[in-house]
């Protein structure tokens, strides 16, 4: 059993009433991958926009593997103290990692998150040495796109993830860097500039399809259910 454990923010646990980029990998894969597997994760709920917290379990389709480790308005800097034993207990074979908006926004520079990042590849590892990874740079967002300063921070992190990346890798333990969604873009696959509608959870899903096809032969190329 392939055990997929989706990482990440705002993005990645999605709000009450959405499917989520988690549910349109999860039909890609039931479809194109040939070998028993699951998400898991310590969480399973949505944000619920009411409440202001992570408390609904409404989403338009709830018939998947749930399991996440994803918050709304948290990062690698929140990540890192909660991932060793969190791929410990779940027995967590591949993360799938959505990360980093939020911490240029509010807690680190690219160079800081850079760092943050290399800590939390090291407790995953510490907690199986055969973990892989996949991680997906910072996606187009709306205040990229109306704050230059951020929008050069969100360049530079991105090419910093690149080149960590490419350090972190080993043949035990590899480290994907999935390509950026093709054509992304905010005004048609976001409902408010940042947080994707159901264009961007396929736009999303097909990240991370492509990189485990191409990385690593697992699953096939993606098409939108």
């Amino acid at each position: 059993m392939l055990r997929f454990m989706p990482v990440g923010d705002s993005m990645t646990i999605g709000g009450a009433g959405e499917h989520t980029w988690r549910y349109r990998l999860w039909q890609h894969l039931c479809a194109e991958y040939g070998g028993p597997f699951t998400l898991v994760g310590p969480r399973e709920t949505l944000h619920d926009p009411q409440t202001d917290s992570p408390t609904s379990y409404a989403y338009a389709d709830p018939d998947f593997p749930r399991g996440h480790l994803a918050g709304w308005g948290e990062g690698w800097h929140h990540m890192v103290p909660l991932i060793g034993e969190t791929v410990r207990t779940l027995r967590a074979d591949v993360l799938l990692v959505s990360l980093g908006l939020i911490d240029l926004g509010f807690y680190t520079n690219p160079e800081q998150t850079a760092d943050n990042v290399r800590a939390f590849v090291a407790a995953a590892r510490a907690a199986n040495r055969r973990v892989r990874l996949v991680v997906l740079p910072v996606i187009p967002n709306i205040r990229a796109v109306v704050d230059p300063g951020f929008a050069a921070q969100v360049a530079r992190f991105n090419d910093l993830l690149a080149k960590t990346a490419v350090d972190l890798d080993t043949p035990d333990s590899p480290v994907l860097l999935a390509a950026l969604p093709p054509e992304y873009d905010i005004h048609t696959d976001t409902y408010d500039g940042t947080h994707p509608n159901a264009n961007g959870e396929h736009r999303i899903a097909e990240a991370f399809a492509e990189a485990l096809y191409r990385g690593w032969e697992l699953g096939g190329p993606y098409t939108a259910a």
